[in-house]
Protein backbone atom coordinates (compact mmCIF):
# COMPACT_ATOMS: atom_id res chain seq x y z
CA UNK A 1 0.00 0.00 0.00
CA UNK A 2 1.71 3.28 -0.81
CA UNK A 3 1.67 6.39 1.50
CA UNK A 4 0.36 9.57 0.26
CA UNK A 5 1.68 13.04 1.91
CA UNK A 6 -0.34 16.18 0.67
CA UNK A 7 2.31 18.78 0.58
CA UNK A 8 0.75 22.25 -0.22
CA UNK A 9 -2.53 21.37 -1.55
CA UNK A 10 -0.48 18.55 -3.72
CA UNK A 11 -0.89 14.77 -3.44
CA UNK A 12 2.54 13.63 -3.34
CA UNK A 13 3.50 10.00 -3.45
CA UNK A 14 5.59 8.44 -0.87
CA UNK A 15 6.81 5.93 -3.78
CA UNK A 16 9.99 7.97 -4.49
CA UNK A 17 11.91 8.74 -1.60
CA UNK A 18 15.09 10.15 -3.53
CA UNK A 19 12.63 12.77 -5.15
CA UNK A 20 12.05 14.07 -1.69
CA UNK A 21 15.02 14.16 -0.73
CA UNK A 22 16.48 15.81 -3.66
CA UNK A 23 13.35 18.28 -3.65
CA UNK A 24 13.97 19.17 -0.04
CA UNK A 25 17.68 19.96 -0.63
CA UNK A 26 17.44 22.00 -3.81
CA UNK A 27 14.67 24.02 -1.86
CA UNK A 28 16.81 24.47 1.20
CA UNK A 29 19.98 25.74 -0.79
CA UNK A 30 17.77 27.89 -3.36
CA UNK A 31 16.92 29.43 0.19
CA UNK A 32 19.86 30.01 1.49
CA UNK A 33 21.95 31.26 -1.52
CA UNK A 34 19.36 33.87 -2.03
CA UNK A 35 19.35 34.75 1.46
CA UNK A 36 23.82 35.32 1.35
CA UNK A 37 23.82 39.15 -0.15
CA UNK A 38 21.11 39.71 2.92
CA UNK A 39 23.58 38.27 5.51
CA UNK A 40 26.63 39.68 3.68
CA UNK A 41 25.47 43.13 3.77
CA UNK A 42 24.10 42.87 7.72
CA UNK A 43 27.12 41.38 8.62
CA UNK A 44 29.10 44.04 6.88
CA UNK A 45 30.88 41.88 4.03
CA UNK A 46 31.59 43.39 1.12
CA UNK A 47 32.67 41.39 -2.34
CA UNK A 48 35.55 42.07 -3.78
CA UNK A 49 34.12 43.58 -7.39
CA UNK A 50 31.88 45.67 -4.93
CA UNK A 51 34.33 47.33 -2.62
CA UNK A 52 36.65 48.15 -5.96
CA UNK A 53 33.61 49.93 -7.66
CA UNK A 54 33.10 51.84 -4.31
CA UNK A 55 36.38 52.88 -4.13
CA UNK A 56 36.69 54.00 -7.75
CA UNK A 57 33.56 55.82 -6.94
CA UNK A 58 35.00 57.91 -4.21
CA UNK A 59 38.24 58.10 -5.78
CA UNK A 60 37.10 60.11 -8.85
CA UNK A 61 34.78 62.26 -6.58
CA UNK A 62 38.27 62.95 -4.33
CA UNK A 63 40.02 63.63 -7.17
CA UNK A 64 37.84 66.28 -8.48
CA UNK A 65 37.05 67.64 -5.35
CA UNK A 66 40.93 67.72 -5.18
CA UNK A 67 41.27 69.61 -8.16
CA UNK A 68 38.48 71.98 -7.15
CA UNK A 69 39.84 72.94 -4.19
CA UNK A 70 43.32 73.56 -5.94
CA UNK A 71 45.31 70.61 -4.40
CA UNK A 72 48.37 68.96 -6.38
CA UNK A 73 47.37 65.46 -7.30
CA UNK A 74 50.35 64.05 -5.38
CA UNK A 75 48.94 65.97 -2.38
CA UNK A 76 45.77 64.14 -3.18
CA UNK A 77 47.53 60.81 -3.40
CA UNK A 78 49.08 61.12 0.08
CA UNK A 79 46.26 62.55 2.02
CA UNK A 80 44.40 59.61 0.80
CA UNK A 81 46.83 56.75 0.26
CA UNK A 82 43.69 54.28 1.06
CA UNK A 83 41.77 55.08 -2.63
CA UNK A 84 43.38 53.57 -5.59
CA UNK A 85 45.99 56.22 -7.61
CA UNK A 86 44.09 55.79 -11.22
CA UNK A 87 41.28 56.96 -9.55
CA UNK A 88 42.04 59.37 -7.84
CA UNK A 89 43.96 60.67 -10.97
CA UNK A 90 40.57 59.95 -13.38
CA UNK A 91 38.71 62.61 -11.23
CA UNK A 92 41.22 64.99 -10.66
CA UNK A 93 41.59 65.36 -14.85
CA UNK A 94 37.85 65.00 -15.22
CA UNK A 95 37.45 68.05 -13.17
CA UNK A 96 40.15 69.88 -14.55
CA UNK A 97 38.84 69.82 -17.72
CA UNK A 98 35.78 70.84 -16.70
CA UNK A 99 37.50 73.70 -15.16
CA UNK A 100 39.04 74.86 -17.58
CA UNK A 101 36.21 75.00 -19.86
CA UNK A 102 34.08 76.29 -17.98
CA UNK A 103 36.53 79.16 -16.65
CA UNK A 104 35.74 78.37 -12.94
CA UNK A 105 38.44 79.27 -10.08
CA UNK A 106 40.07 77.26 -7.36
CA UNK A 107 37.91 76.99 -4.30
CA UNK A 108 40.20 77.81 -1.39
CA UNK A 109 39.72 74.67 1.33
CA UNK A 110 38.43 76.02 4.84
CA UNK A 111 39.25 72.68 6.73
CA UNK A 112 42.74 71.15 6.56
CA UNK A 113 42.78 67.74 4.91
CA UNK A 114 41.18 65.04 6.26
CA UNK A 115 43.72 62.32 8.98
CA UNK A 116 44.44 58.71 7.12
CA UNK A 117 42.29 55.55 8.82
CA UNK A 118 44.04 54.67 11.59
CA UNK A 119 46.05 57.64 12.69
CA UNK A 120 45.49 60.04 15.83
CA UNK A 121 43.56 63.22 15.30
CA UNK A 122 45.35 66.37 16.16
CA UNK A 123 43.46 67.80 19.49
CA UNK A 124 41.62 71.10 19.02
CA UNK A 125 42.23 73.71 21.42
CA UNK A 126 38.86 73.37 22.31
CA UNK A 127 39.29 69.96 23.09
CA UNK A 128 42.89 70.86 25.03
CA UNK A 129 40.63 73.06 27.37
CA UNK A 130 37.88 70.41 27.91
CA UNK A 131 40.50 67.86 28.76
CA UNK A 132 42.03 70.09 31.18
CA UNK A 133 39.16 70.97 32.99
CA UNK A 134 38.59 66.98 33.48
CA UNK A 135 41.68 67.03 34.95
CA UNK A 136 41.17 69.38 37.32
CA UNK A 137 37.99 68.00 38.56
CA UNK A 138 39.55 64.50 38.53
CA UNK A 139 42.49 66.29 40.28
CA UNK A 140 40.49 67.61 42.82
CA UNK A 141 38.24 65.07 43.26
CA UNK A 142 41.45 63.44 44.51
CA UNK A 143 43.12 65.83 46.86
CA UNK A 144 39.10 65.36 48.61
CA UNK A 145 39.77 61.91 48.74
CA UNK A 146 43.66 62.04 50.52
CA UNK A 147 41.76 64.79 53.25
CA UNK A 148 38.64 62.87 53.93
CA UNK A 149 41.15 59.82 54.45
CA UNK A 150 43.72 61.95 56.56
CA UNK A 151 40.46 63.15 58.69
CA UNK A 152 39.10 59.76 59.42
CA UNK A 153 42.70 58.15 59.92
CA UNK A 154 43.38 56.61 57.02
CA UNK A 155 46.81 56.63 55.17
Amino acid sequence: MKSVLNVTGFMVSDSAPGFHRALLISVSFSLILSGCDAVQQKLGLESVAAKTARLEGEGKAVGGACRQSGRAIEDCYSIYSWLPKAAIYEGWRDMDVYMRENKLPTIEPQLPPPQPPGTKRKKTPAADAVDKSVEAKEGAAKDNEAKSADKHGGG
